[in-house]
């Protein structure tokens, strides 16, 4: 974890560079190897208790039980209090500001060039 310009605490957000080196594909393959270093093997899914006992291995050792929960439940769709493998995706590109940007101007083009306009 890194602190910002404000002293406050946040993350570094690798997603864009790793996007930009491995491209799509290798970006998504790359977010389902994490989401499978974080999962409960038996559930197959993310669980609090799992993340738990998983995060030091992405380097989020530091995180409060707190911190842990609210992952979760921000990223928790179906309100299954566990995170899938799609919700666990989707929730690191909204954790992601530049990587969303980008995702948003590159929709836009697509839209553009499908309809025209």
């Amino acid at each position: 974890m890194a602190l910002n310009n404000n002293n406050q605490s946040g993350f570094q957000d690798f997603l864009p560079v790793m996007a930009e080196k491995l491209g799509g594909e290798g970006l998504i393959g790359e977010l389902c190897n994490g989401f499978r270093l974080l999962m409960d093997a038996e559930k197959g899914v993310i669980t609090f208790d799992s993340l738990k006992n998983n995060s030091a291995v992405l380097g989020l050792g530091d995180l409060t039980d707190d911190d842990l929960l609210s992952m979760l439940k921000e990223g928790d769709f179906d309100g299954d209090g566990a995170l899938n493998q799609m919700e666990f995706c989707v929730l690191m590109f909204r954790l992601s500001p530049d990587l969303m940007e980008e995702s948003q101007f590159l929709l836009e083009e697509a839209l553009e060039q499908e309809f025209n306009i």
